[in-house]
């Protein structure tokens, strides 16, 4: 579990295919700021980017970690290529504050970046959002975008062959200087996480059959 609260920026300084086929995933070796890794075992969970993955190897010399990260998350991921700045963010302890909003770390689809510019001393960013996640979008909501908790500002339901839902979102300059959101630009892939709590609501307000005990 996570809390979208970004707590470092990783470039990504190998890649290496697990097999020859697409059935195969691949090892990524992420570099780190100095000192990220005192407080992190073999087996942790680190978010890249909003997915969540497992330190195989460390190398605190070079402040180094590696993940294998399997075909199905690189089909469900706007990918990872080497140089690649990512978003780190270590999991979630039972006493550390939920600054951000509950985030399980996997990507529910993925989005476009339609606009990003500044707006006085913030950034606006736009994405369109594809079909299935729209209803899960409201204003004043919560979304991960990239690992990043962000709050919806405005959302417009699109129709035709651009069906989804673009979204409003202001980053403040915080949050530009502290993740890898400022290296987006129009046409950008982005990786969505929906709101958990939403979710839940979706499945509590599903109509369901009653199940009814048949007698032997």
């Amino acid at each position: 579990m996570f809390t979208g609260i970004i707590t470092g920026m990783g470039r990504i300084v190998a890649v290496h295919s697990q097999g020859s086929s697409s059935d195969h995933g691949k090892r990524l070796t992420i570099e780190t700021p100095a000192g990220y890794l005192d407080d992190v075992g073999l087996g942790d969970s680190i978010a890249l980017n909003g997915a969540c993955m497992t330190a195989t190897a460390l190398d605190s010399t070079h402040n180094q970690f590696s993940i294998d990260i399997s075909a199905e998350s690189l089909a469900k991921t706007c990918g990872f290529g080497e140089t690649d700045v990512v978003n780190l963010e270590k999991a979630l302890r039972a006493h550390d504050r939920l600054g951000g909003h509950l985030v399980s770390g996997h990507v529910d689809g993925i989005g476009c970046v339609t606009h990003f510019a500044q707006v006085g001393e913030s950034w606006e960013l736009r994405l369109h959002a594809p079909q299935e996640l729209s209803k899960y979008l409201a204003y004043k909501g919560s979304i991960t975008v990239n690992g990043v908790s962000l709050t919806v500002n405005r959302v417009f339901d699109l129709t035709g062959d651009a069906a989804g839902s673009e979204i409003s979102l202001n980053i403040i300059p915080h949050t530009i200087q502290n993740t890898a959101l400022g290296q987006l630009a129009k046409g950008s892939q982005v990786n969505l996480e929906i709101d958990l709590i939403a979710r839940y609501v979706e499945r509590m307000l599903k109509d369901t059959p009653t199940q009814k005990k048949v007698d032997p």
